[in-house]
């Protein structure tokens, strides 16, 4: 498999980036997949109770849409394996101790961490730690 699996290089080398703007999660009870392909989901994820998707905020809020909370996006610009071990639980330790929760999404090349908005400079700094 490719991307890297060391998790010490992974957590020297995996530079956070803060995405652009504010996202939120939004749930359809009946919907499937490709439902609401209208509101440009970031991500999306079938629950039992329902379609999760992930998008950003002013699309929800034009759509009128339900939320809880507002969140930022940070990738980390390494490609990591998605066999790698121990990323995530490096990382949600971390804004564990900063009182951060972090929601967190693997991809194929990158993994995404979602953090409360008004704590995303915070997350920012605490990633930055690994690097010292």
């Amino acid at each position: 498999m490719s991307g890297e699996t060391n998790i010490n290089t992974l957590l020297a080398s995996m530079e956070p980036k803060l995405l652009d703007g504010d996202y939120v999660f939004c749930t359809f009870k009946d919907a499937k997949y490709g439902d609401h392909a209208e509101l440009f989901p970031l991500a999306a994820y079938l629950e039992s109770e329902g379609l999760t998707l992930l998008i950003k905020q002013d699309i929800a809020d034009k759509a009128g849409l339900a939320y809880e909370a507002i969140f930022k996006g940070i990738t980390l610009t390494i490609h990591s394996s998605l066999e790698a071990v121990g990323l995530t639980a490096a990382i949600a330790t971390k804004l564990t101790e900063k009182g951060i929760s972090a929601n967190v999404i693997a991809a194929f090349y990158h993994d995404h961490i979602f953090v409360q908005a008004d704590k995303s400079a915070l997350a920012m700094q605490a990633l930055a730690e690994f690097n010292n």
